[in-house]
């Protein structure tokens, strides 16, 4: 990769975007020592900063929004659950089309461009909860375990959606990916590899289960009406459900008590879910502009 500053627009460039996902891929993959493993950790140092570069170019885009974030801890909450209806992306028109009116070839696609990410939710929440206080740490505990399903590997929620994958007969991969999947799914890596982002991932994975239920309902929706079985839609199918528990939950046990402890962490937590959202928005516009093409809606 490039390591000389680079402009806003080449943040979200492909070249930019399939750089940082294989960077990504690489240091995230369990590995072996090397023998030039201090030429790695130097070149990681600089890629490092062109990720900060990029996420702090996505903090400004939503900063002057987050700050209208209460810091008190309730009304914190209620202007984070409003995001529901009011946050970036929300309500786009792609998810009713595609329970209605997607081929089979143009969910295979959209699914393609969602399965971009090297780190599953079960990582990402892995990665955040590192030394956070007991009451959220515990609550990400929680989450992650029904990721895990609960100790039971047909319940493992990877699994499922690996099995939509094999279904619908998709083989992702960082060159055939819209650089709008790539960003949205580097961004999150780069908020939950990153401490001094942690507040800004709670907020981002919080309003992943607050905004994503609809969505998936939507999805399997359509899988279901394309003939995909209960088992190859389970993923959706579960999510469209236990995400509006999971949202409920995190909001209680662990953005209520981040925020009352410290009302700082309201802005970071708020602009880490505005980031989601916005590169959210980002993809959900690029899918329309290419499953759209020809079409009058």
């Amino acid at each position: 990769m490039d390591t000389r500053p680079a402009s806003r627009g080449v943040y979200l460039s492909d070249a930019f975007q399939q750089a940082l996902a294989h960077w990504n891929r690489q240091r995230l993959e369990p590995s072996f020592p090397e023998n030039d493993w201090q030429d790695t950790i130097a070149s990681d140092a600089q890629i490092a900063v062109l990720e900060g570069e990029f996420l702090e170019a996505l903090r400004a885009e939503v900063r002057d929004a987050a700050a209208a974030a209460p810091q008190d801890a309730d009304a914190f909450v209620e202007w984070f659950e409003d995001l529901i209806d009011t946050g970036p992306g929300q309500h786009d028109p792609l998810f009713p089309w595609l329970a209605e009116h997607a081929t089979l070839d143009q969910i295979r696609w959209f699914f393609e461009q969602e399965a971009a990410g090297e780190a599953g939710f079960d990582d990402l929440v892995a990665l955040t909860q590192i030394k956070l206080p007991d009451q959220p740490k515990l609550e990400l505990a929680r989450n992650y375990w029904d990721e895990m399903g609960r100790g039971n590997a047909k319940g493992m929620h990877g699994p499922m959606l690996h099995a939509t994958a094999v279904a619908l007969r998709v083989h992702p991969a960082i060159e055939t990916t819209v650089p709008e999947s790539l960003a949205l799914a580097n961004a999150m890596t780069g908020m939950a590899t990153s401490r001094r982002y942690a507040w800004h991932s709670v907020g981002a994975l919080g309003v992943i289960e607050l905004t994503a239920p609809a969505r998936s309902a939507q999805v399997a929706k359509g899988l279901r009406r394309l003939g995909l079985s209960g088992s190859e839609r389970r993923y959706f199918d579960l999510h469209a459900v236990l995400d509006i528990k999971h949202s409920e939950d995190w909001n209680r046990e662990a953005l209520r008590p981040l925020v009352k402890e410290d009302p700082r962490r309201a802005r970071a937590i708020a602009e880490g879910a505005l980031m989601r959202l916005t590169c959210g928005q980002r993809c959900f516009e690029r899918y329309r502009a290419e499953l759209f093409k020809g079409m009058s809606r």
